[in-house]
Parts: C-alpha cells; structure tokens; sequence
C-alpha cells in the first residue's frame, strides 16, 4: 500500500519552503549583519569627525 497524505501540510510545506529560499535570496541581496551596519556607521562617523578636524578655518 502507498502512504498517505495530508495535502493541506503538503501545500503548506511547499509554500513555506518557497518563502524561506526567497527569503534567503533576498538576505544574500539586500541583508547584511547588524554588526556591520554598526561598523559602518562608526567609520563613517570617524570620517566625519577626521574631515571637521581637518577643515581650516576662513578667517
């Protein structure tokens, strides 16, 4: 005899299995780690506290 099954859970694990490989697609496209979001930020902020140091002053 074959098994089985249910095709709700069978529908429902596809579906899900669809959306995880496109959320995976898209954290390899768009996603990055909040640790690197937090580095960063704090090299673009000790860009900018370099350059205001560096600018002379008009007078």
């Amino acid at each position: 005899m074959s098994e089985v099954i249910n095709f709700n859970k069978a529908r429902k694990a596809k579906v899900k299995s669809l959306a995880k490989a496109k959320a995976n697609e898209n954290s390899v496209k768009f996603g990055r780690t909040k640790a690197q979001k937090d580095l960063e930020k704090a090299q673009a902020d000790q860009n900018a506290t370099r350059l205001d140091g560096k600018k002379q002053d008009p007078c």
